[in-house]
């Protein structure tokens, strides 16, 4: 069975096998040392191929025909890992393979893969787009399980909200639960109430598109129990508390967490890999209304602890904090949340650099890692204590945005660890969820953060 794919784009990859015309990845000591092709070589020489990072050469033939291309790797490929990417969008259309390259084959099919996304959905004419031949020695099942869960989490995020709110995330997840047949449940609206889901359903209730909780299982009873929850805020205006305009723009994107822990359940499932899956998303909008949450109220969690509404664009710490409270009751070994949940973490550590937080040594330690393994970058941020009296309220057990606004991605992992005391092992990801300037394995747009990483990380322990 091929890998989920939630829209459909041609494959990157060619299959014609020897049919296809050679790209000879150099460094500039190997046009210094002329250890290529002696065609290739010549026709270097003759324009002026320095073989710079991520340059590019078309070769002829005699005739006068395209007989090749000549792809600079740079002085020290391993400081752009994927740069093959950027092959997938200056390579003519033609079926190619990488004749020579300083890269392992798995790289430099994966690069190549990354780099050839497109999110064209919305335009009507579209390019055809040049194919690659996965090298004999390459994991090309991996590659394209790899790519289908970063291109869904990339497709869900781009998508704008008229297209992808909650009622369209909660037809996304069914999807991928029916291609790997896994079970899945939906909570919607006044239901929130009655099953004990107070936060989620304050959330969402001022938007017309009813709020909801969405919960996926897959796997054998009896092996390791791993749950997966990701903050679905398809819209954020930032309720009462409203964002300006430039806050606002790029606000489809707050549901980047669960679109991510989608990707990585479609990794996990398409891997076969020996665990007990659970998936669970709360899907809203914060939206502005007569019925909307404001500032001042205070709610009971489903965990039974008061928050006070400080602001209400601290949203999805409140529909996390019932997720994780009901994710914690089942007792997981280990519990990942992933949301896009604080500009503290872009202002510590940028857009491309996501914080993980834990309190597991060990976990840590195999996630810095997978990270490192994978190019998939990911850095430790303390749970520390001393900022958990930030949290106080001045009439409720916790407040939802401790004031002062120093140290906000900390006291936001802080305030979900609240709602996690049973789990033996659980992280938070703090991502962005878009990459703000195009890099050879992604243009602009929704993208894929940490999940390669986890994946990794549970393919060695787990498969």
């Amino acid at each position: 069975m091929a890998p989920f794919q939630f829209i459909d784009r041609p494959s990157p990859f060619s299959t014609k096998g020897g049919r296809t015309l050679p790209i000879f990845a150099v460094t500039p000591a190997h046009i210094e040392t002329g250890t290529i092709d002696p065609i290739a070589l010549d026709w270097a020489k003759k324009a002026g191929f320095a073989a710079t990072a991520g340059s590019l050469l078309l070769i002829p033939t005699e005739d006068g025909h395209l007989g090749g291309a000549l792809f600079g790797l740079g002085s020290n490929p391993s400081e752009a890992p994927f740069l093959t990417g950027k092959l997938a969008r200056t390579l003519p259309a033609g079926e190619w393979h990488i004749e020579t390259a300083p890269l392992t084959a798995n790289r430099l099919s994966l690069g190549y893969g990354l780099g050839s996304y497109r999110f064209d959905r919305y335009r009507s004419e579209t390019s055809p787009v040049p194919k690659l031949l996965i090298p004999q020695d390459a994991d090309g099942a991996d590659i394209k399980r790899q790519l289908a869960g970063v291109f869904l989490a990339r497709d869900l995020i781009n998508i704008p909200t008229n297209d992808m709110g909650p009622e369209e995330l909660e037809g996304a997840m069914r999807a991928l639960a029916a291609h790997y047949k896994a079970d899945m449940s939906v909570i919607i609206g006044e239901d929130l109430l009655a099953e004990n889901f107070p936060l989620v359903h304050t959330v969402g209730r001022a938007s017309a598109a009813a709020p909801r909780l969405l919960e996926m299982r897959w796997g054998k009873k009896g092996n390791r129990k791993l749950t997966l929850v990701g903050k679905g805020v398809c819209f954020d205006t930032g309720g009462l508390d409203i964002k300006p305009a430039a806050s606002m723009a790029l606000m489809k994107k707050d549901m980047g967490g669960a679109a991510n822990v989608l990707g990585l359940a479609l990794m996990i499932m398409d891997a076969k890999l020996k665990i007990d899956l659970r998936v669970i998303i709360p899907a809203v909008e914060n939206s502005i209304s007569a019925n909307a949450f404001r500032p001042g109220d205070i709610y009971r969690s489903r965990k039974g602890l008061t928050v006070q509404i400080d602001n209400t664009d601290a949203e999805g710490r409140l529909i996390l904090a019932d997720a994780l409270a009901y994710a914690d009751e089942d007792e997981p070994d280990l519990l990942i949340d992933m949301a896009t949940l604080t500009g503290a973490a872009r202002v510590a550590l940028g857009p491309e650099l996501p914080p993980f937080f834990t309190d597991d040594e060990d976990l840590a330690h195999d996630l810095t890692d997978a990270s490192l393994e994978t190019d998939d970058p990911l850095w430790r941020m303390p749970l520390y204590k001393g900022y958990e009296r930030d949290l106080n309220a001045s009439v409720a057990d916790l407040t939802n945005a401790p004031s002062g606004g120093m140290a906000g991605a900390i006291t936001a992992a802080l305030f979900l660890k609240r709602f996690v005391t049973r789990t033996k092992s659980w992280a938070h990801f703090d991502i962005y969820g878009w990459a703000q300037k195009e890099r050879p394995h992604s243009p602009i747009g929704g993208e894929a953060q940490a999940i390669r990483a986890l994946y990794r990380y549970l393919g060695s322990k787990l498969r």
